[in-house]
């Protein structure tokens, strides 16, 4: 079966040394302020982390904004993105030419199947983490629909780095004095004392030639109960963030709250107790408070009003620098696998991939729940939703029966 697409969505197009990445992004509602310097931002954080490669110093991502925008608003219609490339190269032999020895670990060797070829360029292009760039710029769209629309904010940082890993808890009271912290780090983690520990993680790495990977953590924030759904199993919202997470290069792995110790505790200490603050009852706040949040803010599929908190695992870039045991395609004789220029550790970078991947998934989301041609009209539908929720029940309970 396959799964229906959400009202809110993209497409991106483009490979590593073409000529341009391009990405499209339908149902946005018109009137969405398109903030191409938040944009731009958000690309140079892709660009930047302590262990990136040669090739983000030759590119200076900026997007274009081709159709669905006037006067820096959406209109309604589709948008489209372009993000140029400096080192296009895909046609000339000499700079890109075939790669017979497929690297362990990329999709070389079974793309090269796939497509019956023995040259891996062919997949390796569109596979490569480059493709990352048009994500960015894409889902950022939906990052500024959550802000603008549903007052929604997102926050992701770099939990770990091979062995090194901070402690910091993030909460919705000091996640925004934490955001100044993570963007004064070069590995985008919490503490100074953790990045000069990952620093030196991929210090060794290099000189030994060799990789590392780590753990990115994402929390959303201000989200209302009731987004996703339990109908079906493709509209739960905690099944489509790991679908989006997963489909980021190099991850393999996704845990929602607890994660994988949820398997290792009894239900009596995980669970998280539910309680009522009318004195927390606003516009934008139903009352209803938990004691912890291990189930990373869902519940049957659907946000439960607390942080949604996602952590995602990148494994060590596969492209590695002493090589490793693989095969001639051609020839079928052993050799090292072919190198091709890349980073030492890229955990960073992916750290705002994630970011906007879940908050795109997240807005996707809430628009199919509250729809709307235009920001105003789902604003209203949000509020309208807001305010039946803080009046529940609608009508006296039903009497128990005896």
């Amino acid at each position: 079966m396959s799964i229906p697409p959400s009202r809110l969505r993209y497409q991106t197009a483009g490979e590593s040394h073409g000529p341009a990445l391009v990405a499209t992004v339908l149902g946005v509602p018109a009137g969405v302020a398109i903030d191409t310097d938040y944009i731009n931002q958000e690309l140079r954080r892709r660009q930047g982390g302590y262990g990136r490669g040669g090739r983000q110093k030759m590119e200076t991502d900026t997007v274009e904004v081709l159709t669905g925008v006037r006067r820096g608003k959406s209109i309604g219609a589709p948008i489209t993105l372009i993000l140029r490339n400096r080192d296009s190269r895909l046609d000339d032999l000499e700079k890109t030419p075939p790669v017979h020895r497929p690297r362990p670990g990329h999709a070389d060797l079974a793309g090269s199947i796939k497509w019956l070829t023995t040259d891996c360029r062919e997949t390796l292009e569109r596979a490569s983490a480059r493709e990352t760039a048009t994500r960015v710029a894409a889902c950022t769209v939906g990052t500024l629909i959550l802000r603008e629309v549903f007052g929604i904010e997102t926050f992701s940082f770099v939990r770990q780095i091979e062995t090194a890993r901070t402690e910091v808890e993030v909460t919705p009271a000091n996640w925004r004095g934490l955001l100044t912290v993570r963007d004064a780090t070069d590995t985008y983690t919490l503490d100074e004392a953790t990045a000069e520990a990952q620093r030196a993680a991929i210090r060794q790495a290099k000189i030994d030639k060799d990789t590392v990977g780590g753990h990115v953590e994402c929390h959303v924030f201000n989200c209302p109960p009731g987004v996703g759904s339990c109908m079906n199993w493709y509209d739960k919202l905690d099944a489509r963030i790991a679908y989006a997470v997963m489909g980021i290069q190099a991850f393999k792995a996704v845990q929602i709250g607890a994660g994988v110790r949820a398997g290792t505790v009894r239900g009596s200490a995980l669970h998280d107790p539910i309680r009522y603050r009318p004195d927390l009852v606003n516009e934008s706040h139903l009352g209803f408070v938990r004691d912890s949040n291990n189930a990373g803010g869902t519940e049957g599929g659907m946000t439960n009003g607390q942080p949604v908190v996602v952590t995602g695992t990148m494994k060590p870039i596969a492209t590695i620098l002493q090589g490793l045991p693989s095969v001639d395609l051609n020839t079928k004789e052993a050799q090292q696998s072919q190198y091709e220029r890349s980073d030492i550790c890229a955990v960073s970078a992916a750290s705002v991939v994630m970011e906007h991947a879940v908050a795109f998934e997240v807005a996707a989301a809430c628009m199919d729940k509250f729809g709307g041609d235009s920001l105003a009209e789902t604003r209203a539908n949000y509020g309208a939703f807001l305010e039946v929720a803080r009046s529940l029940p609608l009508t006296p309970p039903r009497a128990t029966i005896a």
